[in-house]
């Protein structure tokens, strides 16, 4: 079983994580840049993080023969911050480079003015530099939330099959899917999805545009969930193909709308060597 995670952090997990989803089967991932646990100060805290989703994770990523990339963008739960807000003029110079595969996480957490502010001017920016979205569903008022997000995407000029519409579960697939997007899960231990209520929606929706991750962060998650997706679908009759495509050529195909997905394995001292081109502007 080959696993493409398209949502995890890896900043917050340890490189025992690492070891763990290479066993498991785990050969790509995308790291979408988020909230740093606690208020941030100044936007230059932002450009250290994004350097670290370009250098240091994909070197930490290659010593276990994974597949590296990440999204980049002021992520919602801080487009309320002012101290954050300058770093929406900065987000270019990252844009450009060779690991991001998409803007994101972007979209909605209170839905705020300010965060719709954020969300449009996030959606323009990955338009003029042909990239995908990875937008944010809230926590509250989720399908609320995923109405006003799709307004606002259709008020840009980023076609509708460039957005994966995360964390969404049994009351928000619907809408999602007949809006032509594509269509993230979060499976987790207590929270958002399990695996078989992933297996309940695929069953009745479909694999068509279906990605599922385990956006493992700072709180109680695991980074082994895409694998248990995996085989609680085996297990519930679907095929082995059926599981491929949801857990690798579905992220492929979305991601690959970038032109910068690269699956072939990094040697580590080659990564390491390349760090400091990472760093800094274009």
């Amino acid at each position: 079983m080959r696993i493409f995670d398209p949502h995890i952090h890896m900043t917050s997990r340890t490189t025992d994580d690492y070891r763990a989803m290479h066993a498991a089967g785990v050969r790509a991932l995308v790291e979408p840049s988020f909230w740093l646990g606690q208020p941030r100060t100044s936007p230059q805290s932002f450009f250290d993080y994004f350097d670290a989703l370009l250098g240091w994770e994909p070197f930490r990523a290659a010593q276990y023969e994974i597949a590296h990339h990440c999204t980049i963008a002021l992520n919602p739960k801080e487009a309320n911050d002012p101290r954050c807000v300058p770093v929406l003029d900065e987000l270019p110079r990252y844009l450009v480079k060779d690991g991001v595969v998409a803007v994101g996480e972007i979209g909605y957490d209170s839905m705020t003015p300010a965060e719709d502010t954020a969300l449009a001017a996030q959606l323009e920016l990955a338009a003029r530099h042909r990239l995908p979205a990875l937008v944010h569903t809230p926590h509250r008022d989720k399908l609320a939330g995923l109405r006003r997000t799709l307004d606002v995407v259709a008020e840009s000029e980023l076609p509708v099959g460039h957005v994966l519409v995360d964390h969404l579960n049994e009351t928000t697939v619907r809408v999602a899917k007949d809006s032509g997007a594509w269509l993230g899960f979060s499976v987790y231990p207590d929270t958002k999805m399990d695996e078989h209520r992933m297996v309940a929606v695929l069953k009745e929706y479909g694999s068509e545009r279906v990605l599922v991750n385990s956006a493992a962060d700072w709180g109680n998650s695991d980074p082994l969930k895409t694998r248990k997706v995996g085989e609680a679908m085996l297990a519930a009759g679907f095929s082995t193909d059926d599981v491929d495509r949801v857990l690798w050529q579905n992220p492929v195909a979305f991601y690959g709308q970038s032109g910068r997905l690269t699956l072939e394995t990094v040697k580590p001292q080659a990564l390491h060597e390349g760090n400091s081109l990472a760093r800094g502007g274009e």
